[in-house]
């Protein structure tokens, strides 16, 4: 059984027929469905051809709920209202009573992901079981003024230190180039949002995962395969010491995660937590998962 953690709604041209078929061609048994309500100001208006028509947020929760409807055995759900707003708990205790959510994802917002309107909704998810998916980005000089000269989203990994010991009965989970720079201990995230680099002993994120038991890395997107194709020796460490900690996701709908993972020959249990176990075990109804999807 394989477990993406991390995918979208029509996305890239995917319709739900399209998805499900491209899951069994790369051995995927269930998805993880996420929301990305972000205002359109938010995000480029240049990605508009990838994402939803239907609506002014990139990825629509209603979206997501269709495809589920579509082949209900393979997918999760995933939502995360934008905590800025006064209804914002409201909206994830309604989605958790009607749709059984799984994840409060995906949180791509420009704001400091430590914002007390935000520690308020984090708190609710720890009471009800949802992990927090997280995505950050750092400012970098993208080359266009409109209608932001970048895109920016959390406030970086101290915002994630913050939120982490503000919440400790919350599980967050890491996630794009400004969660996974510091898998090295170097300020490239400064410069570059994929940086190619040989990792430097003693990054920030590995810190982090040893101060707080409530903190998960995704491996999905260009970014985490990037953190993980830098130095082999040095990922397949990684991943067996944090082999409890770390979780598979696409982001997309390649192999590329999967083809890097098999290739560092890693034991087969921890294969089997990265693929599936790990996931099992955090996600809100991880034990409502089909035992027999493979």
């Amino acid at each position: 059984m394989i477990i993406d953690i991390h995918n979208h709604a029509d996305y890239h041209g995917y319709d739900a027929e399209k998805m499900v078929k491209n899951m069994d061609d790369c051995g995927i048994g269930i998805t993880c469905l996420m929301a990305w309500e972000a205002p359109a100001h938010e995000y480029d208006p240049a990605t508009k051809y990838a994402i939803s028509p239907f609506s002014d947020y990139p990825v629509p929760f209603e979206r997501c709920l269709a495809y589920k409807q579509h082949a209900p055995g393979r997918f999760l759900l995933g939502f995360a209202p934008d905590p800025r707003k006064p209804d914002s708990i409201g909206r994830l205790k309604s989605a958790v009573a009607l749709f059984d959510l799984s994840i409060c994802g995906e949180l791509k917002l420009r704001m400091m992901y430590d914002n007390p309107d935000a520690v308020r909704m984090y708190r609710y998810c720890g009471e009800v079981g949802l992990p927090v998916l997280m995505h950050f980005d750092y400012e970098l000089k993208s080359g266009s003024f409109y209608p932001w000269p970048n895109y920016w989203y959390g406030g970086g990994i101290e915002a994630l230190e913050r939120a982490l010991e503000l919440c400790p009965d919350t599980n967050f989970i890491g996630h794009a180039p400004g969660f996974w720079a510091h898998i090295s201990n170097d300020e490239l995230y400064k410069t570059e949002a994929y940086p190619k680099a040989p990792v430097i002993l003693g990054g920030r994120l590995e810190a982090l995962l040893e101060s707080h038991s409530n903190l998960y890395c995704d491996i999905s997107a260009g970014s985490g395969h990037n953190a993980l194709s830098r130095d082999l020796d040095y990922s397949r460490g990684f991943l067996e010491r944090w082999q409890d900690r770390v979780l598979f996701g696409r982001d997309y709908y390649d192999g590329i995660h999967r083809e890097l993972l098999e290739s560092l020959s890693l034991p087969l249990a921890v294969m089997e937590k990265i693929y599936s176990e790990n996931a099992r075990r955090i996600l809100r109804n991880g034990g409502k998962i089909p035992e027999n999807i493979s």
